[in-house]
């Protein structure tokens, strides 16, 4: 009966007049009709082989996924038992957490947007995918697309930074480098953007937290960069962990039909966080597992992972009318499309190959570091020219520190493959000038040694010193969140008595999230900021240090004075008093004083209005003209764009890149408008005397929002154009609508 049944099977999705003709939702279909319930639910069922015994469970029909089974022999193993051993052979998909590489580590996320270059971050998911696949892996766990104004919040690190735009342009360029570039025919692994939706706005920046985010503005901001990836195919949407006014993400209805199906249209396949559908009776949203297996089943999740409320609980519901067939039948259904649009009916065995090439692979991640790297300070103290110095002194806790320059959640990442700045400084200058290496620290958190100053002592000796500081890879990431985002340990002490030697200081700064750095940046004549940069950190920093290549990265978040300014982003509404940056701040107080409003503004009297630095800073070793700016239109039609035209010379005496940023504002709406929105981005890379013309598109989408009444429009009056090199860019134009 079983082999009957696998030739029907066959024969119905596979035969008639070949398979790659059939549609998939024809064989969706064909598949689904010969179903039983049980084989159904199972489908729905996710497990991890530290918690069960994985031959067993997939043996009886109750597994479709499996997730962080790495190597081909063993997932082999496992999928030969679903398609061999099983009445209708369904292969199995097995998820892994490939966040910013696999064996070769590119930056974190956050690194990545700095580069403000999809190009490169599509080629990094390429590689990461290849890696992946090549470990019997097809399917993983990014690109991460929360929306996050909260350094505090270690998940920030696998952010896409605070901008909707640059975070919808990079996932879908994620989105692309891990899948191929047809969605309905994967031919790299399934990604999944997480976590939907508003997981970044964590009440305190604390991991799992509530978030009470209106739907206007969920609309206006959170859900912009997922509607980017579902338009450019994203194979899976996974729910997050945070309940929003009440309702948790895994059972929220009105998000996952309303919107993302019936409004969007997406057709992709949804999995829970870990345990998420369980923990819905911890939010006290659910009474018992019964009740959070329907409540997640009927919004529309179509994946347990681990927690098995499904398995043990959907088929008597199913059967005493509680839970409609056709919910399940729904959600298998976007399994099996998944399925087939990766491949797996025709060829479910990973077959053995030889490995990626790391040549390749370190080549792609070295320049994705390079194009990371933000110069956020320079007093003419970088470039060094290795002619003209005689010694370099190295220290700090991220000197050498293979493990922690590749950043946080990283599983399979090979560490003998990172290469780490006193090495590419040894290996790339050893023979040019001499090299003093002494860390001081070994990691971010000790406190400064009782020998620290002779050991300064002779650092200072040498003609500049750099200073490598910045977080170890566990303080950031899930459940790593922090109340201050000061340099941990000595760090901010060692800054300061390194200064005090006299010697020129170069700090370079490693971390996954954004630093309080003003008290390091005080004693610092440069900085370098570089977000995890990966294996390739040494190389990266090392050759931008000597002046080989021009920093061009830009802060894809806003960077605070303190944590007490949190949140802060530069997209922010413009309140009823605005502050303009005249206002009497705590040390114009006089003793005494009598009790007044100080200016009747929104700001803080210790750290002011403005941030430290702000969204899309970064400076150059080269200098950049902006010229002829120009608006192509002064009045627009509701579906035409305004172009913005202008001349961009590298004035500079090095070849450099630099990212031309464009700014909107809608002055006057139904309802309140952010004081600018990054509406176009270009990288544009130029020799020295060179120009060229920019043109860059303001399109009714970067116009449209949710209004007074949650329609999507496009409202009459005027725009303000900004255009420069970073979130302060000034005004050059105005257009009306």
């Amino acid at each position: 009966m079983k082999r009957i049944l696998i030739i029907a099977v066959a024969f119905l999705i596979a035969a008639a007049p070949s398979f790659a003709q059939v549609s998939i939702d024809r064989k969706v279909d064909s598949l689904l009709a010969i179903m039983t319930l049980d084989e159904k639910i199972g489908q729905m069922n996710q497990l991890h082989p530290d918690i069960h015994d994985l031959e067993t469970e997939i043996r009886s029909g109750k597994v479709g996924s499996v997730l962080s089974v790495v190597g081909t022999e063993w997932m082999n193993r496992l999928q030969k038992i679903a398609v061999e051993e099983t009445r209708l052979g369904i292969p199995l998909l097995n998820g892994r957490d490939v966040i910013h590489g696999f064996r070769t580590i590119f930056p974190i996320p956050l690194g990545q947007a700095a580069s403000f270059n999809p190009e490169i971050v599509r080629e990094g998911a390429a590689i990461a995918a290849e890696e992946a696949y090549h470990e019997g892996i097809n399917w993983t766990f990014a690109p991460m697309l929360d929306i996050s104004h909260d350094a505090r919040w270690g998940r920030i690190a696998e952010s896409l930074g605070e901008d909707p735009l640059l975070a919808g342009i990079m996932g879908a360029a994620m989105v692309e480098g891990f899948q191929g570039a047809d969605p309905e025919n994967i031919s790299g692994i399934a990604a999944c953007a997480k976590h939907f939706v508003g997981y970044g706005a964590a009440e305190g920046g604390r991991d799992y937290n509530s978030t009470n985010i209106p739907e206007r503005r969920l609309r206006n901001l959170h859900l912009r960069p997922f509607k980017a990836v579902a338009d450019a195919g994203v194979a899976s949407l996974m729910t997050a962990f945070n309940d929003n006014d009440g309702i948790p993400m895994t059972g929220n209805t009105r998000l996952i039909r309303d919107i993302l199906r019936q409004e969007w249209g997406w057709d992709g396949m949804i999995v829970s966080d870990w345990e998420s559908i369980r923990e819905m009776i911890a939010h006290g949203f659910c009474q018992n597992e019964v009740e959070a297996a329907y409540k997640a089943a009927v919004a529309g999740v179509d994946v347990e992972m681990v927690s098995e409320t499904y398995i043990r609980n959907l088929k008597k519901m199913v059967e005493d009318g509680i839970v409609p067939i056709s919910v399940i039948d729904q959600s298998v259904g976007n399994i099996l499309r998944l399925k087939f649009r990766l491949g797996l009916f025709d060829n479910p065995y990973w077959q053995p190959a030889e490995a990626p090439s790391s040549e390749k692979a370190l080549k792609t991640a070295q320049k994705a570091a390079e194009e990371s790297i933000i110069l956020l300070k320079n007093t003419n103290a970088l470039p060094l020219n290795a002619y003209e110095i005689r010694s370099v002194a190295v220290t700090g806790p991220l000197a050498d520190a293979p493990a922690d320059q590749i950043g946080t959640w990283v599983f399979d990442g090979d560490v003998t493959r990172s290469v780490t700045p006193i090495e590419a400084i040894r290996e790339m200058y050893g023979d040019k000038v001499e090299i003093i290496y002494d860390p001081i620290l070994n990691y971010s958190r000790e406190t400064l040694p009782s020998d620290a100053e002779k050991r300064i002592r002779r650092l200072s000796k040498a003609d500049v010193i750099l200073y490598f500081a910045g977080e170890e890879a566990i303080l950031s990431g899930e459940a790593h969140c922090l109340s201050s985002i000061s340099l941990q340990g000595g760090q901010e002490q060692l800054g300061k008595l390194l200064k005090e030697t006299g010697t020129k200081v170069i700090s370079i700064i490693m971390a996954g999230r954004p630093i309080a750095l003003k008290p390091i940046l005080e004693n610092s004549d440069a900085m370098l900021f570089a977000f995890h940069p990966g294996s390739m950190a040494g190389p990266a920093l090392t050759r931008t240090i000597f002046g080989e290549i021009c920093p061009s990265g830009k802060l894809p978040v806003t960077f605070p004075v303190d944590e007490g300014q949190i949140p802060i982003y530069y997209n922010h509404n413009s309140t009823g008093r605005p502050s303009d940056g005249k206002e009497i701040l705590l040390h114009d107080i006089p003793l005494n004083a009598s009790q007044t409003s100080l200016g009747n503004k929104s700001y803080y009297l210790d750290s002011g209005k403005d941030p430290l630095f702000p969204f899309g800073y970064g400076l150059s070793y080269t200098s950049f003209e902006y010229s002829d700016i120009r608006l192509s239109k002064t009045e627009i039609n509701p579906d035409e764009s305004v172009e913005v035209t202008l001349t961009l010379k590298n004035t500079g005496k090095m070849a450099g890149a630099e990212i031309v940023q464009c700014y909107i504002q809608d002055e006057f709406a139904s309802a309140a408008r952010p004081v600018r929105e990054l509406a176009d981005f270009k990288k544009i890379f130029l020799q020295p005397g060179e120009s060229i013309e920019v043109k860059m598109q303001i399109s009714p989408s970067a116009m449209s929002f949710y209004d007074i009444n949650m329609n999507y429009s496009m409202e009459k009056g005027r725009f303000k154009v900004f255009v420069g090199k970073d979130s302060d860019a000034p005004l050059v134009g105005t257009f009306r609508l």
